[in-house]
C-alpha cells in the first residue's frame, strides 16, 4: 500500500494529493491517516513543498466532505426520516432517534464539526448531520477547514519529520482506524439485531 501512495503522488505531485483526499472523502478505500504522512515523506525527500502538500491534502478533503454535505443538505431532514423509517431494520435510526440527533447538533453542531473531523471514520459521516440540520455552508466550510487543517497538518508533520521512519505511522495510526471501523460495525450490528418496529398508539 504504501509503495502504490508513494508513487501515485510522485507521479501526480499535489494534483495527486488532492485526487486522493478528495477520493478518500467521498468513499474511503485508502485512509487519509496513511495517504498524508506519504505525502509529507514524499516532501522530505525534497520532491515536493511540505506547505504546498497541506494545502492539497487540506483542499481535497474539504472538497470531499463538502460533497456529502450537499446531499444531506438537498435530502432535507424530513426525507432522511421518512427514508429512514421505511427502510426499518436497515436503517436501525427511529424518528426518535433522527429528533433528538438534530436538537443535539443544533446546540453543539460547531463543536461535533470540529473534533468529528478529527476522528477516522467519523471524520466523513459528521457532514450528514452538518447537512441535515442546514447549518449554514459557509461556516460548515470555515469549521471544518480548521479541523481539517489541524489533522492533514499532524499528518504531514509525521511523515516530515519521521522521513524513512513513515512506516512507524502506519504500525500505529492504521490500528487505530480499523479498531474504530470495527466498533462502527459492531454497534450497527448490534442495533441491528435489536432493532424493533414502533407499534402505534390508539
Amino acid at each position: 500500500m504504501s509503495e502504490f501512495i508513494i508513487g501515485f503522488i510522485t507521479s501526480w505531485s499535489y494534483f495527486g494529493i488532492f485526487l486522493l483526499m478528495v477520493v478518500e472523502n467521498i468513499f474511503p478505500p485508502i485512509p487519509s491517516e496513511l495517504i498524508m504522512p506519504f505525502a509529507g515523506y514524499v516532501a522530505a525527500n525534497g520532491d515536493l513543498n511540505a506547505f504546498g502538500v497541506l494545502a492539497a491534502g487540506t483542499l481535497g478533503s474539504l472538497v470531499g466532505t463538502s460533497a456529502w454535505y450537499l446531499v444531506a443538505r438537498m435530502m432535507g431532514l424530513e426525507r432522511f426520516t421518512w427514508l429512514c423509517n421505511k427502510l426499518g431494520r436497515i436503517a436501525t435510526i427511529s424518528e426518535d432517534d433522527i429528533d433528538k440527533a438534530h436538537h443535539w447538533f443544533e446546540r453543539h453542531g460547531g463543536w461535533a464539526v470540529f473534533v468529528g473531523r478529527l476522528i477516522p471514520a467519523v471524520r466523513t459521516l459528521i457532514s450528514v448531520p452538518a447537512g441535515l440540520a442546514a447549518m449554514p455552508f459557509g461556516r460548515f466550510l470555515a469549521i471544518s477547514a480548521a479541523g481539517t487543517f489541524a489533522w492533514t497538518a499532524l499528518l504531514t508533520a509525521a511523515g516530515y519529520l519521521l522521513q524513512a521512519g513513515y512506516h512507524i505511522v502506519e504500525a500505529w495510526v492504521d490500528p487505530v482506524s480499523t479498531g474504530v471501523v470495527i466498533l462502527a460495525v459492531v454497534i450497527y450490528l448490534w442495533r441491528f439485531a435489536t432493532w424493533k418496529p414502533i407499534k402505534d398508539i390508539g
